[in-house]
C-alpha cells in the first residue's frame, strides 16, 4: 500500500484539506458543536502551523492532520509547543502504517521548519476517552489530564519531541536472527 504526505501550502491543497475533513465530520467524533469543530480544523490554515494531507495510491485523501504553534492557555506565546488540532485517518487505512508514517512526517516537518519558528520541544493533543485510543497514544505520549464536556470526555496527551523521535527510531532497527 503506497501513500504520501503533503503540506497544504497552496489554496488548492488547503481546499482539499477542508473538504476532506468536513466530508468526514461525523467520523471525527469530536465532542464540540460544528462551529467549534470548524474553528479547530481550520486553525492550522490561519495561525502559525500546518495542515497536512495523506494521499493513497490513487491520489485520494486517506487522512489529514493539522497543528498550530502555542496553546490557548498561554495565549499562543508558548511557541515551543505544537498542539495537534485534528488528526483523522479513513477507516480502511487505520490498521496500516499510515498513523506511524504520519508521526514520522510530523517530526520531519518540524525539523525542516526549525528556523521559521521557535524550535518545538513538545507536542500536545486531545483525544476521546476510549480504551483503544488510550492504548495507542500511551505507547508514545503521557496522558496528563481529562476534561468532561457535555458531549463526552477528552484526554490530554503530551510528548516531548525528543521522546517521540526516539520512539519512532525504535521501529527503524532491523532484527537479526
Amino acid at each position: 500500500m503506497k501513500y504520501y504526505f503533503s503540506d497544504c501550502i497552496t489554496f488548492m491543497y488547503q481546499h482539499r484539506y477542508m473538504d476532506f475533513l468536513l466530508a468526514h465530520y461525523s467520523e471525527l467524533n469530536l465532542p464540540y458543536s460544528f462551529s467549534t469543530t470548524l474553528s479547530y480544523i481550520s486553525s492550522p490554515l490561519f495561525m502559525t502551523g500546518s495542515a497536512i494531507l495523506c494521499f493513497d495510491e490513487e491520489d485520494e485523501p486517506a487522512g489529514a492532520f493539522g497543528f498550530i504553534h502555542g496553546t490557548g492557555e498561554r495565549n499562543y506565546e508558548d511557541q515551543h509547543v505544537v498542539q495537534l488540532q485534528v488528526a483523522f485517518i479513513v477507516k480502511k487505512y487505520r490498521g496500516s502504517r499510515v498513523f506511524m508514517e504520519g508521526l514520522r512526517f510530523l517530526v520531519q516537518h518540524l525539523d525542516e521548519h526549525v528556523d521559521e519558528v521557535v524550535p518545538v520541544q513538545e507536542i500536545r493533543f486531545w483525544a476521546p476517552h476510549e480504551v483503544r485510543m488510550h492504548r495507542l497514544f500511551s505507547k508514545f505520549a503521557e496522558q496528563v489530564s481529562s476534561k468532561t464536556l457535555e458531549a463526552g470526555t477528552l484526554n490530554a496527551y503530551v510528548v516531548r519531541l525528543a521522546e517521540l523521535r526516539a520512539y519512532l527510531a525504535s521501529f527503524d532497527r532491523e532484527v537479526c536472527v
